[in-house]
């Protein structure tokens, strides 16, 4: 019996070790190369992003595929399920939590894993009961040690947080591994990033790769996004895997990850693993500066100023450079040309930039 478990939200996985061994993301200020993002306070990298206790919406993964107006090819038609009904999974579906609870508990403490998942996540959320995490964890925990991948997952993220059970690293990993092979797409990203953790350079990037990818094709956007990186800077990976990356960063992207959206928008400038198409990537930097990404908003004005798949704009970049710079993302070149614009077009951008946060 599936149980719906949310993943751990990494905002940001900006890969130092990728980064490092990629030599066309070194900033330079012209205009081949405007809008390749500055290592300086670039994200963690894998190295220390270690997996977090899910408090954080995360995406939906690319069954939100049409926010750009594209759509991804269609799904195989479902086969036909012939096996038995599951009444307190039903009940949960539909919203009848109390239903499902008064269901499941009686299998729960007769051993069945997958009933023990449905009350703990019933008792973790608090729906139709009160919320009760030291009771499910109790219950994720029998439900891990009876094999069920959702609740190993759950349990391994509790056994890292260590605030409602003890901490227990060892054991923590051992579940977040067997959950990944059980084929949990949120335990497979998670286990990657556990892998990049412990293992230096690309030698831990190879080993978290076939977990990354099983968890992309799963539609997780962060390992998407992984996985995206990793093909395009590991060397000697099997070209048909290196011809993937834009693919897998568009998919990303598309699934509403903004740090995607800006890789993305940087790569269509740039040419970077595909042809070069400006408007397509001004479009996906806009779509992330609107949302309020730094990194896009500075390199929108860059676009702007340069015309580079819009008009040239000077206010409009001079606003875009100012949210930035506000954010804390100096930038000597654009304060240079914000300087250089006559008064009113700087109050017109501060107008515009004020406007911007207060309709955010």
């Amino acid at each position: 019996m599936p149980i719906m478990i949310r993943h751990s939200r990494r905002c940001a996985i900006v890969l130092s070790a990728l980064l490092a061994a990629s030599s066309h993301v070194a900033f330079a200020q012209t205009v081949d190369n405007v809008v390749t993002r500055p290592l300086t306070g670039a994200p963690d990298s894998l190295k220390s992003a270690r997996p977090q206790a899910d408090k954080i919406t995360p995406s939906t993964g690319v069954g939100v595929f049409d926010r750009m107006g594209a759509k991804l090819p269609d799904l195989p038609p479902e086969k036909d399920y012939k096996g038995p009904v599951d009444d307190a999974y039903g009940a949960y579906q539909r919203g009848y939590y109390l239903t499902a609870m008064e269901k499941a508990l009686p299998r729960a403490q007769l051993g069945d894993p997958a009933a023990q998942t449905l009350v703990a996540e019933l008792l973790a959320s608090g729906l139709g009961v009160h919320r009760d995490m030291k009771n499910a964890a109790f219950w994720y925990g029998k439900a891990a040690e009876g094999g069920d991948a959702a609740a190993m997952f759950k349990y391994a993220m509790l056994l890292m947080e260590g605030r409602v059970v003890e901490r227990d690293k060892a054991k923590a990993d051992d579940y977040m591994h067997k959950a990944a092979d059980a084929g949990n797409p949120s335990a497979q990203f998670n286990w990657g990033q556990i892998l990049t953790a412990d293992n230096s350079g690309q030698k831990g990037l190879l080993l978290a790769l076939p977990y990354y990818e099983k968890s992309a094709e799963q539609g997780i956007a962060d390992a998407q996004y992984a996985v995206a990186q990793i093909y395009s800077a590991v060397p000697d990976l099997p070209p048909e895997k290196k011809q993937l990356a834009r693919e897998w960063m568009a998919r990303a992207a598309h699934a509403g990850f903004d740090t995607a959206q800006v890789d993305l928008g940087v790569w269509f400038v740039n040419g970077t693993n595909g042809n070069r198409d400006f408007v397509k990537g001004f479009q996906w930097l806009r779509l992330a500066a609107n949302r309020g990404n730094v990194v896009a908003q500075n390199k929108l004005a860059h676009l702007y100023i340069n015309a580079l798949g819009t008009k040239p704009d000077p206010v409009e970049a001079a606003k875009w450079y100012v949210l930035s710079r506000r954010a804390g993302l100096p930038d000597p070149a654009l304060e240079d040309f914000y300087l250089g614009i006559e008064d009113d077009q700087q109050k017109a951008a501060i107008a515009a930039a004020n406007k911007f946060r207060r309709l955010q």
